[in-house]
């Protein structure tokens, strides 16, 4: 019998798969938000470096608030400018100092976000398109002391939070995840026209999904109209066939609807991004832990990304529940929907939630007590081995957006 506090109940509800309405949206690493998360994660891992290499720990910090501020640009065929550039404020708590020796962590923040956009963001040129500040306060000194205490081996929470995760993905969960991963990968590896800015929208309505794409095109690949409405074609038919690959349900794809060809209004950037065209951008207020954006489930409204992954509930929970769910229902027979909910207490060890909850919806024939002893288990075994959440995001095997 564990130690930890861990329920397993029922659900009363239909599995979300069954629901008559199910919406579900990702915003892809070039939207304005994913932008900022993709960052703050980024200086978040190299911070944890730094302090690693230079102190063999790492030390307090957080950078899950970073800001976009939008920019201007005249996008033409061809090729267009950008008029006013973007402004990235990369803001948060680190731990400058250590036992007398001074760290860099304003240049290396610095230089992990610039690592960032040139890789993710290939169009936009580092100092004359986007302009990047950094503005790292010191950490309050309580949460220092809970943070560097080195004889205990579980670190004490940081916070008195929750996370929450889910499995498995539904069909239109999938598909939305997929979609923007591989247009975002293999499809604009060869077809450079599409910008990385890609939000998917997927609405079902019972056996009819609706996936509604807004895909931000480059136009120094883009000659003139008739090259855009090809592009968009294309990846009109690149969505509807990789939709095909998850569901035999009826499936309708349309890209870039606001597009209004008679008054020549279409998506056309310069950089592949909105956030050139006044569209502002916040870490936190897109995709959660899973990189989905799901209103039919219950969601954390922490921002995963850019807090520390030592003992920051806020990252830690809302990953490890979703690892815990998919764990669950890989491992046990008879689950339809599965939700796992972790709170924490501040000060108390991470692998011991004030509660951990697993509610289930069983298949037809399967009831709850006959998988309760198995999805115990399970929870409980994860939770033991929560520190490997941490060596994970650190080493950047795990996305949290």
């Amino acid at each position: 019998m564990s130690e930890r506090n861990i329920r397993v109940e029922g659900i009363d509800r239909l599995a979300v798969e069954d629901q008559e309405v199910e919406i579900v949206e990702r915003k892809g690493i070039g939207h304005p938000d994913s932008i900022c998360d993709g960052i703050a994660e980024s200086v978040s891992r190299a911070l944890s470096q730094l302090y690693l290499d230079r102190v063999g720990k790492v030390l307090h910090y957080n950078t899950d608030e970073t800001q976009l501020v939008a920019g201007t640009a005249a996008p033409a065929f061809g090729g267009g400018e950008v008029v006013e550039p973007i402004y990235i404020l990369i803001v948060g708590r680190a731990t400058k100092e250590y036992e007398g020796e001074k760290l860099p962590v304003g240049s290396t923040a610095l230089s992990a976000a610039r690592e960032y956009l040139d890789e993710n963001i290939p169009e936009l040129e580092y100092g004359r398109d986007v302009v990047v500040d950094v503005k790292l306060g010191e950490g309050s000194g309580d949460l220092q002391d809970v943070f560097g205490e080195e004889e205990v081996q579980v670190p004490m929470a940081n916070d008195t939070s929750f996370g929450v995760g889910h499995a498995p993905l539904t069909e239109t969960e999938k598909i939305v995840l997929a979609a923007e991963r591989e247009l975002n990968g293999t499809y604009a590896a060869d077809h450079p026209e599409l910008g990385p800015d890609v939000k998917i929208m997927g609405k079902r309505e019972g056996d009819e999904i609706d996936i509604t794409v807004a895909a931000a095109m480059v136009d120094s690949y883009i000659a003139g109209f008739d090259a855009y409405d090809a592009a968009v074609n294309r990846v009109q038919e690149f969505v509807t066939g990789l939709a095909r690959e998850y569901t035999d349900r009826e499936v309708n794809v349309e890209v870039n609807t606001a597009d209004d060809y008679e008054e020549g209004s279409i998506y056309l950037t310069t950089t592949g991004t909105s956030a050139e065209q006044g569209d502002d951008g916040s870490v936190g207020r897109g995709n959660r832990a899973n990189g989905l954006i799901t209103p039919n489930r219950p969601m954390s409204m922490e921002a995963t990304s850019g807090k520390n992954p030592v003992n920051h509930i806020g990252k830690i929970y809302n990953l490890l529940s979703t690892e815990i769910a998919e764990s669950v229902v890989a491992e046990v027979d008879g689950i339809r929907d599965l939700q796992v909910r972790l709170l924490s207490q501040i000060g108390t060890p991470i692998d011991h939630p004030h509660v951990a909850d697993a509610q289930v919806v069983t298949e037809d024939g399967v009831a709850v007590d006959d998988i309760r002893a198995d999805v115990e288990e399970i929870v409980d075994r994860e939770l033991a081995n929560v520190t490997d959440v941490t060596r994970s995001v650190i080493d950047g095997e795990t996305t949290t957006f």
